[in-house]
């Protein structure tokens, strides 16, 4: 197996030896869970635009991803944080992923994709009311249904600056879901992953802020799939979960906490709409294939050593976790360089990067070593590392 140096601590270099690649198994299908990966989007890095002000996108690579994604039985959540949505992808940007998205579903029996519907075209400001907030959800509410896709009603920034306390949310939400044509997916975006949503709901505390959300939920729960939650708290996920509506799902979105939300226990269980399983796919996929067939303790072992990469790929500043996956899918073959939205392969460290890599290979996920080590190398070099 390869050798090549790592940073350990600033000024320390160690070699380390990689492992042998886990053979994940083809899942059987369907999964009793849904399941969605947030997918991440791959750039084009030799067009010629200015990458902090506009995204270049590799369509035929991003779509690609996509069809490996549904090739393994998981579902597609689009245009949502993992694409950097609202960090780089812009509004046209992700209007024309969701259409493309949804027109390669179209070839693959059975793909499953829900796609990201908000507010990110309308700036936050002293002068932007709720009844702009309706607007704008309503704009691009009727964008995707007409592309002909399903709804993730992701939260608003603009939202969380206009409302003047809880019931501006249930007015909004209320008035949103009254006019959807299926039910969607709710996205409660906690503020570790997005700091201009603190607040939401209304409230500053999160067991506050859920009280408000499930009056909402029940208020409205014929137009609901299912709530995803991005706290990174299992006990307030679990909490949440055990007072849901009838027929309403908790999707979770805890990057710290999956494996055992989506086991479950003797009250229910979660869903998953998760940005790990974008990188971790191939595991998330065997995994919920063994639950499938009530194989805890196979999901648990392949499960269990991804959950330390990913508390590392999500480690604060929550909101640069993109930067982990991309990098997950440039070591794996999914692209042929480490090059992102906005430049964000520069939000974090050569000695982040060097530990998602030993966590990467732990777990069995680099599935190539060889290749896995030489772009290693190459990302090392441009950061002062010498081999």
């Amino acid at each position: 197996m390869p050798t090549l140096n790592l940073p350990t601590a600033p000024g320390r270099i160690e070699a380390y030896t990689t492992r042998a690649p886990k053979a994940f198994p083809k899942a059987d299908l369907p999964f009793n869970r849904v399941a969605y990966a947030a997918a991440h989007v791959v750039v084009d890095p030799l067009a010629d635009f200015d990458p902090w002000l506009e995204p270049a996108i590799d369509w035929d690579r991003t779509i690609a991803f996509r069809r490996y994604l549904w090739s393994l039985g998981l579902g597609v959540a689009e245009a949502m944080d993992t694409a950097q949505r609202g960090m780089g992808l812009d509004l046209k940007a992700s209007l024309e992923l969701i259409r493309r998205s949804l027109e390669a579903a179209k070839d693959v029996p059975g793909a499953v994709i829900a796609s990201g519907a908000g507010t990110d075209h309308l700036a936050p400001g002293p002068d932007v009311t709720v009844d702009d907030v309706i607007r704008a959800y309503e704009e691009q509410c009727e964008t995707v249904e007409k592309l002909g896709g399903r709804i993730i009603l992701m939260a608003s920034r603009a939202l969380t600056k206009a409302a003047k306390g809880p019931d501006d949310y249930a007015r909004v939400y209320a008035r949103i879901l009254g006019q959807v044509k299926q039910p969607v997916i709710i996205h409660w975006l906690g503020e570790m992953f997005d700091p201009a949503l603190e607040g939401y709901w209304g409230k500053a505390d999160h067991y506050d802020a859920m009280e408000v959300c499930l009056g909402m939920l029940q208020a409205n729960a014929a137009k609901i799939d299912g709530i995803k939650i991005s706290l990174l708290d299992k006990e307030k996920e679990i909490r949440m979960r055990r007072r849901l509506p009838a027929g309403v799902r908790m999707y979770t979105g805890d990057d710290f906490n999956y494996a055992e939300l989506i086991a479950g226990d003797d009250q229910g269980h979660s869903d998953a709409l998760l940005g790990i399983f974008d990188a971790i796919a191939p595991a998330a996929a065997a995994a919920l294939g063994s639950l499938r067939r009530n194989d805890l303790s196979t999901f648990h072992d392949i499960l269990a050593p991804t959950v330390p990469l990913s508390r590392h790929i999500f480690k604060a500043p929550t909101r640069f976790y993109k930067t982990g996956v991309v990098f997950m899918a440039y070591l794996n073959g999914h692209q042929d360089h480490f090059t992102m939205v906005g430049g964000q392969e520069s939000a974090r460290s050569a000695l982040h990067l060097a530990e998602l890599f030993r966590l990467a290979d732990a777990a069995g996920l680099l599935a190539d070593p060889d290749r896995a080590s030489a772009r290693m190398r190459a990302v090392l070099a441009t950061r002062g590392v010498v081999h």
